[in-house]
């Protein structure tokens, strides 16, 4: 049957609009109960879903994800990428950073590890190309939604596989946000059955009041253009130097396997390096300019087209995966218990380090000023760390999973 609106210019205006109402809808004072339980970014996922199962659009003949996948995301992830201030998030000291690295570390292994344990007792739960989809949940869950849409891509995730890792990712995240919220009311009762040494968290209140603001250089269409230059240049310069790289690999028999033969696993790569590289520069006074939100615009634009392709009827085409994704995320909780427990680090390393990983740089904040408002910028530096490690993390994970699972 053909859709109602077929033209590509047309869907991209619907899926503006759709975008627009849901950020106006999240400001309304008498929608923040719906949205304390219904994160926007699911609903950009879903209503562009709605639109294609009730054809009003064909998501699936649509040349709109293909210019999203190839030009917006990339930048997307260039200009949240260069943000990261390294200086200050090494002013956070070392526990935080170990904790965060332990963190990580849990997802990395906690996928495999749960791909292990249910083949165990419930086979057909994780058979075939299950363990693809299960990727797109390891990058969200280093990095954020942008390195989720790059495994969809990396690890060839069939649309419908990837909606039901969306519905798992977004349920278990927001559990697992009350848990860390719970943690912090109770932290004192924590850090005390913890051993922890409370006195680090003033020290470390002290040092967030000491970060240096840096001057903002001017704003309007000559920063807009600086941070097109940089995010688009990169995207480009990356696209340039993957192709020979993919190609060089594909005459390798080992490499299709490890996605090095996949043109798209390069971009992503080359990337998120260069804005690793590029935010020890000059060039990070971008962010200033509002570089990592041009960067969200970009994503969420790139979100809408994914839905788009996804149908709603195959989402909870296996509920067990839902099991599937607590054993992976208790996983990742008991090691930074038993790492706070051996290093006496404070509940709040663990909230924070878990969070902006597993919920992200909207989630984490929230979690951090729990504990104290001060502490907020704390979720966002660690969240926006989480960008560059997701790219590498999400790969890692994905290739020992695709193992695990016997490809």
């Amino acid at each position: 049957m053909k859709p109602l609106i077929s033209n590509d210019a047309e869907v991209l205006g619907l899926l503006a609009a759709t975008l627009g109402a849901i950020f106006w809808a999240e400001q309304q004072p008498g929608m923040r109960t719906f949205f304390r339980y219904v994160p926007g970014v699911l609903l950009c996922y879903f209503i562009p879903s709605v639109y294609s199962t009730l054809g009003l659009i064909d998501g699936g003949d649509s040349a709109l994800y293909g210019v999203a996948s190839r030009f917006l995301l990339p930048t997307a992830l260039m200009l949240l990428t260069v943000a990261i201030d390294l200086r200050a998030l090494a002013r956070l000291g070392p526990m935080m950073a170990l904790l965060f690295l332990v963190g990580a570390i849990g997802v990395v292994i906690g996928g495999p590890a749960a791909i292990l344990i249910w083949n165990a007792f419930s086979p057909e739960t994780v058979a075939g190309e299950t363990w693809r989809g299960l990727t797109a949940i390891a990058g969200s869950w280093i990095g954020g939604a942008a390195n989720q849409v790059a495994m969809k891509e990396v690890f060839a995730i069939p649309d419908d596989l990837f909606g039901t890792m969306i519905t798992v990712d977004v349920i278990l995240t927001n559990l697992w946000m009350a848990v860390m919220l719970w943690m912090a009311a109770n932290h004192v009762r924590l850090d005390a059955r913890l051993g922890a040494d409370g006195t680090v968290i003033e020290a470390l209140r002290k040092r967030m009041s000491r970060l240096e603001n840096e001057p903002a250089p001017p704003q309007g269409a000559p920063g807009l253009m600086m941070i097109a230059a940089v995010g688009f240049g990169a995207t480009g310069l990356s696209q340039a130097l993957a192709t020979p790289l993919a190609a060089h690999f594909a005459q390798v028999g080992w490499a299709e396997r490890m996605s090095l033969a996949n043109e798209f696993f390069w971009l992503i790569v080359l990337v998120t390096t260069l804005g690793l590289l590029l935010s020890l520069t000059p060039v990070r006074r971008i962010e200033r300019m509002g570089a990592s939100r041009v960067g969200s615009v970009l994503l969420y634009v790139m979100i809408a087209t994914v839905g788009m392709r996804m149908d709603l009827a195959k989402v909870f085409a296996n509920p067990g995966l839902f099991g599937v994704g607590v054993t992976w995320i208790a996983i990742h909780g008991l090691l930074l218990l038993l790492a706070a427990r051996l290093t006496r680090a404070p509940t709040f390393y663990v909230a924070v380090a878990s969070q902006s990983m597993i919920g992200g740089a909207a989630t984490a904040p929230v979690v951090a000023a729990a504990f104290h408002p001060s502490l907020a910028p704390i979720g966002v530096l660690l969240s926006v760390l989480g960008y560059a490690l997701g790219t590498y993390g999400g790969w890692l994970t994905g290739q020992l999973m695709r193992l695990q699972a016997g490809y």
